[in-house]
């Protein structure tokens, strides 16, 4: 019961085993590589595949970084390849429906496998189709940047609102440590903040679990937990690209991924502090912005979180405001990394602050405090507290 905690990251594909949660717990990925020239080994994962057509997407960012020697490397090992370059001009991927369509319209009726060479907006947009087509994928990682290369869900932006569409897990996984950390520097600290993200949804797991008897599986959280110790054990080294480090990195992503695959639910990744960074997002796109990346907000948006807690200590279940460390904490954690702390860091605005302190709490249907502190009526107090320390007195 509960070997996973014991397992390798590379030895959890196609784990089976009855969890001391009560239920059985089934992870579905069939091959995982994560180490030092581990993108050597994608023809292996691939090779069930080799009688088909494989599609390999990446957009002019991914190619450079990984694509162009991931698909000399399926050439050479005899796969017949068909290339979709996504041309962007340098700049940030939004996984939308036009990009969602054009991965649609390139998937010849004989294609067999898809390649997502990219991050975040290439492994969403690709999971999705792929979920929808029953064509496999396999993502080459290339930046230690979110949680989802192991997740089934697919964060898409639709009509400009951004809904998390249930999808499916990868074939396979292929994270090449040598590539990753050397991936510009804004991605890893997007990472970063992804994972500090971690601990107040944690803590909002908790919360849900007693206010409504929500499930939770304490396997998958240990699993979490662990994974970010050693995280954070190492984060002041991060910002010198130290490999032992972004090796830490890349663990806690992935398995919290994995937590996310076991549970089916993306309660071990994902909370309030989620809901503020896709409210940003969702602004920024409706007025034509660019938007800042997904784990940087997320790991700003975390300390503010972190005191919602503080603020409803006085009501909150017990044990479950010893879960979230004090904002000062995180926010030193952030520092460390060499990551953006604050809101002004990143350009966002007092309106738009306070907005989503508000309404922040629809933009998921899922528990969180921020919804806690609406159903005791300090949620508007809170907002105002927080939004004059952090922007000062109007």
């Amino acid at each position: 019961m509960n070997e996973i905690l014991n397992l390798a990251i590379n030895d959890m594909a196609q784990t089976e085993f009855d969890c001391s949660c009560g239920r059985h717990h089934n992870f579905s990925i069939h091959d995982i590589a994560i180490g030092s020239g581990a993108i050597a080994e994608l023809p292996r994962v691939a090779e069930p595949f080799k009688g088909g057509k494989v599609l390999m997407v990446y957009d002019d960012n991914t190619y450079k970084a990984a694509g162009e020697k991931a698909k000399q490397l399926m050439v050479d090992a005899g796969f017949n390849v068909k290339e979709l370059l996504f041309d962007r001009g340098g700049k940030l991927m939004i996984p939308d429906e036009s990009v969602v369509g054009r991965i649609l319209q390139e998937q010849d009726l004989d294609v067999t496998l898809m390649v997502a060479v990219g991050s975040g907006s290439i492994n969403d947009s690709v999971k999705y189709v792929s979920s929808r087509t029953k064509v496999p994928y396999i993502i080459v990682c290339t930046a230690p940047s979110m949680d989802g290369y192991v997740a089934d869900g697919a964060p898409l932006i639709a009509a400009g609102y951004k809904y998390s569409y249930p999808a499916c897990l990868a074939y396979g996984v292929v994270g090449d440590t040598d590539i990753m950390k050397d991936a510009p520097m804004d991605l890893i600290q997007a990472g970063f903040g992804d994972v500090v993200g971690k601990i107040t949804a944690l803590a909002d797991w908790d919360l849900s679990v007693k206010v409504n008897g929500e499930y939770r599986c304490d396997t998958c959280v240990e699993l979490v937990q662990r994974a970010l110790d050693k995280c954070f054990s190492r984060a002041a080294e991060l910002k010198n690209r130290d490999e032992e480090a972004t090796l830490y990195l890349i663990e806690a992503l992935t398995l919290t991924g994995v937590a996310m695959g076991l549970v089916n639910i993306s309660r071990p990744a994902s909370g309030a502090e989620h809901m503020l960074s896709h409210y940003w997002e969702m602004d920024y796109i409706a007025r034509g912005l660019t938007p800042i990346h997904h784990g940087t907000q997320v790991g700003i948006a975390t300390p503010i979180i972190a005191e919602f807690f503080e603020e409803l200590a006085d009501i909150l279940p017990e044990g479950t405001g010893a879960l979230c460390p004090p904002r000062t904490e995180i926010e030193e954690l952030l520092r460390k990394a060499g990551c953006p702390v604050t809101p002004q860091d990143v350009g966002i605005e007092r309106d738009l602050f306070h907005r989503s302190l508000i309404e922040g709490y629809k933009v998921r249907p899922r528990y969180s405090i921020m919804e806690f502190a609406k159903q005791h009526g300090r949620l508007e107090e809170i907002a105002d507290k927080i939004t004059n320390r952090v922007y000062g007195e109007k």
